[in-house]
């Protein structure tokens, strides 16, 4: 059985047209359909957003744990931009990290990327239900 590190526990109330909330209030915001009234008159967030900031968040993490590893110091900064798809039989999503590196080679770089999307607790999940591609800029 695996230990558990850390629980984070989010709650939402009436969808794309309400509002979500961290257990400890950290988040707490409105949520709205991109594109509607509410989200052009609010600062509204969207899961989209949400799930964006998570996973750049998260890979940047895996980055410097694989760095770190390898004693290697760098300055890193990962993108997420969050797609959702409609295909016809439904809705997914379409991830592109864009991963950038100060004082570091390019193809070093790399290596490292490679490395962990690896160890980074999100690889296999993406692979089986959405369109997943990394860019090293």
């Amino acid at each position: 059985m695996s230990e558990v590190l850390y629980t984070a526990t989010a709650t939402t109330i009436g969808g794309l047209e309400g509002r979500v909330q961290s257990d400890d209030h950290v988040i707490d915001f409105e949520t709205s359909l991109p594109g509607s009234p509410k989200s052009e008159d609010s600062e509204a967030t969207n899961p989209e957003q949400l799930f964006a900031a998570a996973y750049a968040t998260c890979f940047d993490s895996a980055l410097q744990i694989v760095a770190d590893k390898e004693q290697i110091e760098f300055q890193s900064e990962v993108t997420a931009n969050v797609s959702l798809l409609e295909d016809g039989e439904g809705y997914k999503l379409a991830v592109n990290l864009q991963i950038k590196g100060d004082n570091i080679e390019t193809s070093r770089l790399q290596e490292l990327v490679q490395k962990a999307n690896e160890i980074w607790p999100y690889s296999e999940s993406k692979k089986a239900t959405m369109e997943f591609t990394l860019e090293v800029q």
